[in-house]
């Protein structure tokens, strides 16, 4: 529990913010900062194989030990970045020992307080040691709570070697957070039969379902001129994207109206001038139909915008980005049965839940290898009351070694 927690809190406060504008991978250098700390301890605990990839993945080796040859490789996956939603530089962790369910307020913003409406669960853990920042920042728990789990399973199995498991490949991806999380990693780099994401949220959690996902980005052209001169002749772009957001649905379809299956049209970003706009969207379902539905009517909005004044320019382009990790992992339900087996063995009743989002694991299992998400003890992610009970860490790294062990009885199939 001491050197998690002590992982954990250096890890948090070295900046990792991802940036989606940036074309470079990983997106942003100061990623590599953590990786660079994470390969040199790796190499002190002993792991074998330790790289940093090109492209800012962070690749190694636990040999296998006692272990029959066709045991199976499992990898352990995290994410290094943190959510370019709100500021990581500079946090300052805190502890709150054997918390006693009192509000909690933040020191740096006194106005931001963590209680039981503003952080749902946080009533229930009376008595753990809850970690938060200081009210000025994210505290950076999604990822760097899996990071620190895993690299707490890399240290345990590497200093007991009277432990018998087979090949364990660790690797901390950048990027998550901006969707690019897996694009250049290749499944003959990460080199195992079965994965798993530490990037869950509450304990307990085994996640084989995830969000299906696509991205849109809307440009609006006008007609830009003096607006001296500008009667009859200005097509205003920042009008008809205004226009085009109010025929949006604002009661449905929407991040803040919809919860359990259903899915939603999210506009996150908007820029322009009136001489040309342009809005990024996320587009989410649990369904292929659902999201084919969202994206169909996201172009007759922008069909019927254009329509409006046929001197405009609207262009619609969707693309993918992960699909909903079920529909692979159906198939062969064996990684999701031994993670709720491992849930179990550490003394806590597996929550089987998808995940309203989406991980490296969704796209890696569409790649080809079957990686389910496990619980990582983070809560309220992506915002300055964002927290983490060490308890809930310490859990997730029983239920990786009770994995370990697990697969060290299990051969591989082929695939």
């Amino acid at each position: 529990m001491h050197d998690l927690e002590e992982r954990f809190l250096r890890y948090v406060r070295i900046d990792t913010q991802s940036d989606e504008e940036s074309k470079s991978a990983p997106s942003t250098a100061k990623q590599l900062d953590l990786q660079r700390v994470l390969a040199d301890e790796l190499k002190t605990l002993g792991a074998q194989d330790v790289r940093i990839t090109d492209y800012g993945c962070l690749l190694a080796t636990i040999p296998a030990r006692n272990a029959p040859a066709d045991t199976p490789t499992v990898a352990f996956i995290a994410h290094v970045d943190t959510a370019p939603a709100f500021s990581g530089t500079g946090v300052v962790p805190i502890v709150h020992r054997s918390y006693d369910g009192s509000t909690i307020v933040l020191p740096d913003d006194p106005t931001r307080i963590l209680d039981e409406e503003t952080a749902p669960g946080l009533s229930q853990k009376r008595g753990e040691d809850i970690v938060t920042a200081s009210g000025t920042t994210l505290l950076g728990a999604d990822d760097k709570a899996g990071v620190a789990e895993i690299m707490e399973l890399a240290s345990y199995l590497l200093s007991h070697q009277e432990i018998a498991h087979g090949k364990i490949r660790v690797c901390f991806t950048p990027d998550e957070e901006v969707g690019r999380g897996v694009d250049n990693l290749t499944l003959d780099d990460l080199g195992a039969d079965i994965a798993y994401t530490l990037d869950g949220g509450g304990l307990g959690e085994v996640t084989y379902e995830s969000f299906s996902a696509d991205h849109a980005i809307v440009k609006i052209t006008g007609v830009s001129i003096h607006p001296g001169s500008a009667i009859g002749k200005m097509v205003n772009a920042l009008q008809l994207a205004a226009r085009l957001v109010d025929s949006l649905p604002q009661y449905t379809r929407t991040p803040e109206t919809t919860s359990g299956r259903d899915g939603f049209i999210h506009l996150y970003k908007m820029t322009g001038t009136s001489a040309q706009a342009e809005l990024h969207f996320i587009l989410r379902d649990f369904e292929l139909e659902g999201l084919g539905a969202h994206g169909d009517l996201l172009r007759q909005a922008c069909e019927l915008i254009e329509a409006s004044d046929l001197r405009a320019q609207v262009e619609c382009e969707i693309t993918p980005q992960y699909r909903n990790m079920r529909y692979w992992l159906e198939k062969d339900m064996r990684p999701v049965d031994l993670a709720i087996e491992a849930v179990r063995r550490a003394g806590i009743e597996p929550v089987i839940t998808p995940i309203r989002g989406g991980t490296d694991g969704a796209r890696l299992t569409e790649m080809g290898l079957p990686t389910p998400n496990l619980f990582a003890g983070m809560y309220n992610v992506h915002g300055p009351l964002e927290w983490a009970s060490l308890q809930d860490m310490e859990k997730a790294v029983e239920t990786c070694l009770n994995l370990v062990d697990l697969w060290a009885q299990e051969k591989k199939t082929e695939r």
